[in-house]
Formats: C-alpha cells, sequence, structure tokens
C-alpha cells in the first residue's frame, strides 16, 4: 500500500498516542528519547509526524497528514474542513464558562469581557447565546483574568476543576465535552479508505 502520515500531537496527548499503536502491525519505531519529529512503523508503511495539537488540524486538511489525533478542543477552535472519524476516549475533559460564584453570565445590554486560549469557540458559543463579547485571548494562566480585572470571565477546558478553586473561580456554565479523536483528511479517506478503516480497527473502531 501507499504509505499513509499520521500526524500525532506533542504534549499531554503524545504518550496515549504512541500506547494506541502498541502491540500492533503498526507500532511506532522509534526511541522515546529522541527529538526526532518523523518516525515509521517497523515495515515503514506509516508515517508518524510530531506537531504542536493547533497545528494536527491543519496538516491533515491541507493534506500533509492522511490521519492526525487531537484533541476535540483543537476541532471545535479550528473548525477546519476534515472528518472526525473516533472518539479514542482518553484525553477527557470539558470546556466551561468560569467566574466568580453566583456571577451573572447574561448581560443581554451590556458587553462581556471574555479571557481565552480559544477566541474562535467563544464567539460561536456566544453568538447562540446573542450575547456581546469582547474577547481577550490569552496563551495562558487564563484564570488569572478575573482575578486581576482583566476579565469578568473565561473560558477554557477544566478537568477537576481544582485549578479554579485555587484562584476562588468556579463553573458557571458547562460546554462542550471534549477528548482526543482521530481524524482524517476528506481526499485521503476516499482515496485510502480500506487502509484507514483498517487503523480505525486498530484503535478500537467499529
Amino acid at each position: 500500500m501507499n504509505q499513509l502520515t499520521i500526524a500525532l500531537a506533542k504534549g499531554r496527548l503524545a504518550d496515549k498516542g504512541l500506547e494506541l499503536f502498541k502491540n500492533t502491525d503498526i507500532e511506532i519505531d522509534c526511541d522515546e528519547n529522541s527529538r526526532k519529529l518523523v518516525f515509521t512503523d517497523a515495515k515503514e508503511e506509516i508515517r508518524f509526524i510530531f506537531a504542536k495539537p493547533s497545528d494536527i488540524i491543519t496538516y491533515v486538511e491541507k493534506g500533509v497528514a492522511d490521519l492526525g489525533i487531537v484533541g476535540k478542543d483543537m476541532i471545535l477552535e479550528e473548525n477546519r474542513e476534515v472528518y472526525e472519524l473516533m472518539d479514542l476516549g482518553f484525553g477527557k475533559c470539558r470546556f466551561a464558562i468560569a467566574g466568580f460564584e453566583n456571577q451573572n453570565i447574561n448581560k443581554k445590554n451590556d458587553v462581556l469581557r471574555i479571557a481565552t486560549n480559544y477566541p474562535n469557540y467563544v464567539k460561536r458559543v456566544f453568538d447562540a447565546k446573542s450575547q456581546r463579547v469582547e474577547i481577550i485571548k490569552l496563551n495562558g494562566s487564563i484564570e488569572l483574568a478575573p482575578v486581576i480585572g482583566l476579565s469578568d470571565l473565561i473560558v477554557d477546558i477544566v478537568e477537576t476543576g481544582e485549578t479554579l478553586k485555587k484562584n476562588g473561580l468556579v463553573v458557571l456554565e458547562e460546554l462542550d465535552s471534549i477528548s482526543a479523536r482521530l481524524v482524517a483528511n476528506k481526499a485521503s479517506y476516499r482515496l485510502n479508505f480500506d487502509t484507514i478503516k483498517k487503523i480505525e480497527n486498530k484503535l478500537g473502531g467499529n
């Protein structure tokens, strides 16, 4: 078969992504301590590339990768033209609106200031609520924004809620559930359907 390329996210999803292929005939042939970003399976039929989570969707949409494993948060934020094939069942968390306890998250006659690392997703969420917002894009320590008066609320990924609690914040509304997903390039899915279905089956799909 033609060599397929699978993009795996670096960071918190990387180890779980690697485990998916262990003890299969497409197990990744790599040294876990290596700084290389491109590997193959033992038969050199599958190429694996490691990239930032935010880049996985771009690689798959543009056809540089046939498949990718990435968090649902990136799928919702990037809103790219890819097929979402499987929920892989790990990396579970959720999007949430958070702020101070008993805080009003609906101000129809005012503009809410929302700090987040997911501006596109937040815009869609609050557009659906017909709520005007000023979105403040931050890359880290989102919980700090309401505490220092930078924003009224935040929208972020929440797993246990402990970080919110330690900063005096609470979940005010739960939004979409998040977990790792298998995505595919649309053209590649059609051209390599049988091979991709076999990979889905190896990962526990039907």
